[in-house]
C-alpha cells in the first residue's frame, strides 16, 4: 500500500512539474504592441537632448506613450544629454539602447563603429535651428574676427554653420582659428548667456536656444534646413529585442500625431518635461515660437542625411563614409501602415 501511494505522489509531482514548465515556456509579454514579445521584460535606456527639437521624446515621456507601448515588455530609463556628441559617446560605450539624436551624431556613430553600432529607425523632426547674430550683422563677411557658439564640435549645428561660412569665403578651424572663431559651448543655455552679455557675436543653436537669442536682441541670419532629429537604436538591441523596438517606434508615431493634433497641449508637455531636467520651465512664448520653426515628421529624410555627411567631409570633420545600410525602416513602415498613414522610403 505504501509503495502505491509513493508512486502516485511521484507521478503527481512529475505532472505538476511538467505543467509548470509548459506554462513558463509558453508565457509571453502581453505589453508588446508588435505581437513578437521578448521572453522577459527589459530595461530600455533611451537618450535624448534638452532641446525642443526633441519634443517627440519629451511629449512621449510626458504623455506616457513609451510606457504604454512597452507595457510589460520593458521598463523605460530616460537620460537627457546636452549634446549629440555626448550621446554618441554613450551609444558607443554601450550605455544606451536607443536615442533621439541629430544627423551628424548618428553619422559619427555609424562611421566610428564601422557600421555596426546603430540603425536609424525613424525620423522625428526637421528644421528648428538657425544662426542668430547681433543686430547690424547682415552677411557672412561681417563675421570675420567674430566668435560664434555651437553646441559641440562636429554636431549638426556646428557643421551647418561652418559649411555656410565656408560657402561664403569665411574660414574656420576645429581649434577655433580661421577668419571666424567657432566656440563649442555646453550647455546650450551657456551660449545664450554669453550672447546676451556680448561675449560672442552669435551662434548656431537648436530651438529653443536660437529663439532665446532672438528674444535677447539677436536676428536670424540663416535658418538651417533639413533633418534635425532622428530615432536610432543599437544594432545589438534591435537584434535581441525587435518587438521592443517596434513598441518604441509606435510611441514615436503617437507622439508625432499628438503634436500635430494637440499643439498647445504638446507645447505644455514638452516644456514641463524639459523643466524636470533643466530645473526651470521656459516662457510659453519661447516654446510656441520654437514649435513654429520645427516640422515634426517620422520621415528620416535620407537626402538630408547624405548632405550632412558630405558637408562634414568637406570641412575635414568627417572621413568619407558609406551610409549604405544605416537605415532600417521596415518596422516604421509596418507601424505606419497599421496606423493608416503613408509609408516612408530611404
Amino acid at each position: 500500500m505504501r509503495r502505491v501511494t509513493a508512486a502516485a505522489i511521484v507521478g503527481a509531482a512529475l505532472l505538476l512539474a511538467a505543467g509548470c514548465s509548459s506554462s513558463s515556456a509558453g508565457t509571453t509579454s502581453s505589453g508588446s504592441g508588435s505581437g513578437n514579445a521578448d521572453p522577459a521584460p527589459v530595461t530600455v535606456r533611451l537618450g535624448f537632448l534638452e532641446n525642443i527639437t526633441h519634443a517627440s521624446a519629451l511629449v512621449g515621456l510626458k504623455e506616457g506613450f513609451f510606457t504604454k507601448a512597452l507595457g510589460s515588455a520593458g521598463t523605460l530609463k530616460p537620460t537627457a544629454f546636452s549634446t549629440g556628441t555626448e550621446e554618441t559617446t554613450a551609444i558607443l560605450a554601450g550605455q544606451l539602447d536607443a536615442a533621439y539624436v541629430g544627423p551628424n551624431p548618428a553619422i559619427n556613430a555609424w562611421q566610428k563603429s564601422g557600421g555596426t553600432a546603430i540603425k536609424i529607425v525613424s525620423g522625428a523632426a526637421t528644421g528648428g535651428a538657425s544662426v542668430v547674430v547681433t543686430k547690424g550683422i547682415t552677411s557672412a563677411g561681417q563675421l570675420k574676427g567674430k566668435t560664434l557658439a555651437t553646441p559641440s564640435l562636429g554636431n549638426t549645428q556646428d557643421v551647418a554653420l561652418r559649411y555656410w561660412l565656408k560657402q561664403n569665403g569665411i574660414t574656420t578651424t576645429s581649434t577655433g582659428g580661421g577668419d571666424a572663431a567657432i566656440k563649442p559651448t555646453t550647455p546650450n543655455s551657456a551660449a545664450v548667456l554669453e550672447f546676451k552679455s556680448g561675449q560672442i557675436a552669435g551662434g548656431s543653436e537648436p530651438a529653443p536656444y536660437d529663439i532665446e537669442m532672438v528674444s535677447d536682441g539677436g536676428t536670424v541670419l540663416v535658418s538651417e534646413p533639413g533633418v534635425t532629429t532622428l530615432l536610432v537604436v543599437t544594432q545589438s538591441f534591435l537584434s535581441a529585442h525587435p518587438a521592443v523596438v517596434a513598441d518604441l517606434i509606435k510611441a514615436q508615431i503617437q507622439a508625432s500625431d499628438f503634436i500635430k493634433s494637440n499643439l498647445s497641449a504638446a507645447e505644455a508637455d514638452a516644456n514641463a518635461e524639459l523643466a524636470t531636467y533643466t530645473g526651470k520651465p521656459l516662457k510659453s512664448s519661447l516654446v510656441a515660437a520654437s514649435f513654429k520653426e520645427i516640422t515634426f515628421t517620422n520621415d528620416p529624410d535620407e537626402s538630408s542625411l547624405t548632405t550632412d555627411a558630405s558637408q562634414a567631409v568637406s570641412l575635414g570633420l568627417l572621413k568619407p563614409v558609406n551610409l549604405s545600410g544605416i537605415f532600417d525602416l521596415g518596422p516604421l513602415n509596418q507601424a505606419l501602415a497599421a496606423a493608416g498613414q503613408p509609408q516612408v522610403s530611404s
